[in-house]
């Protein structure tokens, strides 16, 4: 049992989203990022499973079979993909839908972070897109929200935080779509 470890891990991690998000401008969103994992349910399982270099959520299931702290946060968290789906008319089975891009947004925010935090000295700017292709993402997400998801990954990889980060404040927040912003971007002047 590991609660001050813990409580320092989970905060770190929100912090790192709220700077990150007052950076591309959503105030309350960074206010109100993650703060489920301060509940019962969430904050005891962690510290319980706390390991310091992945989710507690992953310790958790080797354990237990399953993580009721991550089926607790998913369902309060709109930036997990894992909150956008549901069962279509006619339909019995659970599918992705897309996600708004306000979520998505605060997703590729919280993968960044998230590896930042757990894998400390050893990050890269390719590690939250590595991460994505672990997870088999494609397979889980709409396929309009894993594009976007793997191209903001990407771009963070090949053109850096600072551009990235004007990139969904300038362009993905206000819905520009892509090819205009490319076009203006050529255009000298």
């Amino acid at each position: 049992m590991h609660p001050i470890k813990h409580f320092r891990t989970i905060t770190r991690h929100r912090h790192l989203v709220m700077f990150f998000c007052f950076r591309v401008g959503l105030i309350r969103q960074g206010l109100c990022h993650d703060l489920s994992k301060y509940s019962p349910t969430e904050f005891w399982q962690g510290a319980k499973y706390y390991q310091g270099t992945r989710s507690p959520n992953a310790g958790a299931r080797e354990a237990e079979g399953y993580s009721l702290a991550w089926m607790h946060h998913k369902g309060r968290n709109k930036h997990h993909y894992e909150y956008w789906t549901d069962v279509p008319p006619g339909g019995h089975d659970y599918r992705p839908v897309p996600m708004p891009t306000r979520w998505l947004v605060e997703s590729v925010l919280d993968r960044i972070a998230a590896s930042k935090v757990y894998l400390g000295r050893d990050f890269t700017g390719s590690s939250a897109l590595d991460y994505m292709a672990r997870e088999q993402a494609s397979e889980k997400l709409h396929p309009d929200t894993y594009a976007k998801l793997r191209f903001l990954l990407t771009l963070y990889r090949d053109r850096g935080e600072t551009f990235t980060f004007r990139f969904l404040r300038q362009v993905v927040l206000k819905e520009i779509p892509f090819e205009e912003w490319e076009k203006k971007e050529r255009e000298p002047e």
